[in-house]
Formats: structure tokens, C-alpha cells, sequence
């Protein structure tokens, strides 16, 4: 099996990888995340996925690379980091009763053969109608203030919604596990196998 190299530095994705039991390293990308000009949100998540895989070639050259990259969109517009309360406290006021669009994409790089699988996934997140005094205490509990949409899925930020659709609930998180899994398999590693070997 070739080693597999994580191309991030998120704490949250080494959390979500771990949960198919596969070794791995993370290494970190050094690419712009800016955005294209009149470049859509799945554009924009499919090729920073693409080159987060593909920029560690260089340094792995007989890996499997997995690069993701995710952006929040709400009101047609993309939703960053808010890195503080107040801008964390405009975000969920804004998204108050509205549904947030999570564009992840994903790439699966074999660094041996060149072969590179790139897919996008959606996932919508529902807010329910929330008072500013809910928001304040939520912000205060959680501290989300390093994830995109102010909020922790995986924590008391679930207590927001009304609902969630969508294919894979660790897309939320930052890494689609489920599509992840096919393109491993399509590569000839199965975590189901390759854990008992």
C-alpha cells in the first residue's frame, strides 16, 4: 500500500481521517487559497483541493495525497473564518432562519501513477430562527471563532438548525470520508481490509 500524506494542517481533518483507521502523515500545502476571478464556489473548492494534493509531489512521490478545501456560502456570497466574537456574532445573526451551503471538495492524488480524482461535495445546513441572546451564549460556550459559519456541527453548534441534508456529515467538517473511501478503494486500498492486515 502506498503511504498516505494528509496535504493539511487542520486539526480537524487529522481528526476525521483517523476515523478510517488507515496510517498516514499530514504535511502542509503552501498554496494561495485566494479566488479566481468569476470563479464559482465549486470551481474554487475543486481547484484548491487539486493543488493542495498535487503541490506535495514534489516531496512524495510514491503516495496517495489527499487535499480538501471547503467554503461556506450564504446569501450567494462566501462566508470565511470569523477569527473573533463580533464577526462570529454577524454571521449567525445573519444566517438566522436561512440555509448555509457547504461547498468541499476533495482530491485523491496517486504521486506514482499521476492518477488524480477531484469531486465536489454539497452539504446545506438549515439555521433555525435564533434570538441574539441564544447567539451570545452559544459564541460564548463554544468559541467557534476558526470555523467557517461560526459554528461546531460536532458540538453545541448542532442545538442551531433545523435540519442538515446531505450525503456525509463529515463533509460539514471539512473531509467527505464516504467519497474519500471510494476514491481509496478505486486505488486498491480498502480501509475495511487494510485495517485487519
Amino acid at each position: 500500500m502506498l503511504p498516505i500524506i494528509l496535504s493539511s494542517t487542520s486539526a480537524y481533518r487529522r481528526l476525521l481521517l483517523e476515523k478510517i483507521g488507515l496510517p498516514f502523515t499530514c504535511a502542509s500545502p503552501d498554496i494561495d487559497e485566494s479566488p479566481h476571478k468569476n470563479e464559482n464556489p465549486e470551481q474554487l473548492v475543486m481547484r484548491l483541493s487539486h493543488a493542495k494534493a498535487t503541490t506535495l509531489q514534489q516531496n512524495y512521490s510514491r503516495h496517495l495525497i489527499i487535499g480538501s478545501d471547503q467554503v461556506c456560502i450564504l446569501d450567494k456570497k462566501i462566508t470565511g473564518k470569523p477569527h473573533n466574537f463580533e464577526n462570529a456574532f454577524a454571521q449567525l445573526k445573519k444566517a438566522s432562519g436561512k440555509c448555509v451551503t457547504f461547498y468541499t471538495g476533495i482530491t485523491l492524488f496517486n504521486s506514482k501513477t499521476g492518477d488524480t480524482d477531484t469531486r465536489c461535495e454539497l452539504f446545506h445546513v438549515y439555521f433555525r430562527e435564533l434570538t441574539e441572546s441564544e447567539i451570545i451564549s452559544y459564541l460564548n460556550k463554544e468559541k467557534p471563532f476558526n470555523c467557517a459559519g461560526s459554528f461546531k456541527s460536532e458540538g453545541l453548534g448542532i442545538t442551531l438548525f433545523e435540519k442538515l441534508e446531505g450525503k456525509d456529515p463529515n463533509t460539514l467538517i471539512g473531509l467527505p470520508l464516504i467519497t474519500l473511501t471510494e476514491m481509496l478503494i478505486r486505488q486498491g486500498v480498502n480501509p475495511l481490509t487494510a485495517c485487519s492486515q
